[in-house]
């Protein structure tokens, strides 16, 4: 049996029975456990469902499991392009320097800007993603520095000290800063405690900040609250967010631009 094969009977087992064991799934599959294991962890990867001791259980909406870039590239595709498109409205318009976090929605940006005018927007672009970085240094049109640190394999952001000392040095005239949740509550939040310190530190080095978030996020809550909503200048989505959020954006001042 096929690996993909293997995983398709792994979900369809979870959705049937809402958890499954190393050793159930080892024995009816004809396969040894570490195989299971690996299959577990790359649908882990792909928030499909969370490890336990001994098997797995559903991934639960706004809970701790983080995917990886890739995946989350994947989700929303249409609405995360209107939003990168939408947001070069919101770049400076007479050159500046911008930051642009971590993420799928950011990347999206990144797609609009390459896709844009052949001479560029004559930005200063200061990132901490690898792959965003990447897809500026190959198209060239932009000014880019890369903020130092360890780079994370599951999302390519770089984090930890190095990453905040030289956020703390800086002043830029734009973020655009991506989240997992946006709750009126609690805020921006993410599920990583060091890329929720690196994002807490763009918003602060940041004239104007720029939330990238598409409807999926409202209200949902994540292990980490990195911003209050007041940190926020304004929001690029695909909807209009609606009920208390809407309520907590509007009592803030908060723009919502829509593509």
């Amino acid at each position: 049996m096929y690996g993909s094969e293997r995983r398709r009977h792994i979900t369809e087992s979870l959705a049937a029975s809402g958890r499954v064991t190393v050793a159930d799934l080892a024995a009816g599959l004809d396969v040894s456990a570490e195989t299971i294991r690996r299959d577990l962890s790359a649908l882990e990867s792909e928030g499909i469902l969370e490890r336990t001791h001994g098997g797995a259980v559903p991934a639960v909406p706004g809970g701790r499991t983080e995917r990886t870039l890739a995946a989350r590239r994947a989700e929303n595709v249409e609405a995360k392009s209107a939003i990168g498109r939408a947001a070069l409205r919101l770049l400076p318009t007479s050159g500046g320097t911008i930051l642009l976090d971590a993420g799928s929605t950011t990347a999206c940006l990144v797609d609009a800007m390459s896709a844009g005018p052949a001479q560029g927007y004559g930005l200063g672009v200061i990132t901490n993603s690898v792959p965003l970085a990447d897809t500026i240094h190959r198209v060239g049109r932009e000014s880019l520095h890369m903020l130092g640190g360890a780079a994370r394999g599951l999302t390519g952001a770089c984090v930890g000290a190095h990453t905040l000392r030289a956020l703390e040095a800086i002043r830029v005239d734009v973020a655009f800063i991506g989240a997992n949740g946006l709750d009126a509550e609690r805020g921006l939040t993410t599920q990583d405690p060091e890329e929720a310190a690196v994002k807490s530190a763009m918003c602060r080095a940041a004239r104007r900040v720029v939330l990238l978030a598409d409807s999926s996020k409202f209200d949902r809550d994540f292990l980490v609250s990195f911003a209050e909503l007041d940190r926020v200048d304004v929001l690029v989505t695909d909807i209009r967010p609606t009920g208390a959020l809407a309520a907590a954006l509007d009592s803030r001042g908060i723009e919502v631009l829509l593509p």
